[in-house]
């Protein structure tokens, strides 16, 4: 038998936030699994605080770096190793790279829209 895991949500709304917390079994918790994206061979790739290149950078992706992708939205127009693309990936919380260094195997998007 799986413990009940907990996830903590910020809903906000109204210039107000509230604050609720799933519970449920392991399982029924778990979206897909997340997948890694290669970064351009050769590239220190810049990660910024939204997407676009007028975000400040927040941190430098070493060579060889893998990201993930949790949501995609459109930004600042980029040309890159994978071609010429206004789309941003969201790696992490307030993290953005251009989708022009990752590799995906598409010129569109692969993963939901970010809700802003």
């Amino acid at each position: 038998m799986s413990l009940p895991s907990r996830r903590s949500i910020l809903l906000a709304g109204a210039g107000t936030g509230a604050l609720i917390t799933v519970v449920g079994t392991a399982s029924a918790a778990s979206a897909e699994a997340v997948r890694y994206y290669d970064v351009a061979p050769g590239v220190r790739l810049n990660v910024r605080g939204g997407p676009g290149t007028n975000y400040p950078i927040t941190r430098v992706l070493s060579e060889g770096a893998k990201v993930p992708i949790y949501c995609q939205t459109p930004g600042t127009t980029v040309t890159g190793p994978y071609g010429t693309t206004n789309i941003w990936d969201n790696i992490a919380n307030a993290e953005f790279v251009s989708d022009a260094y990752v590799y995906t195997g598409s010129d569109g998007y692969i993963r939901p829209r970010c809700q802003v």
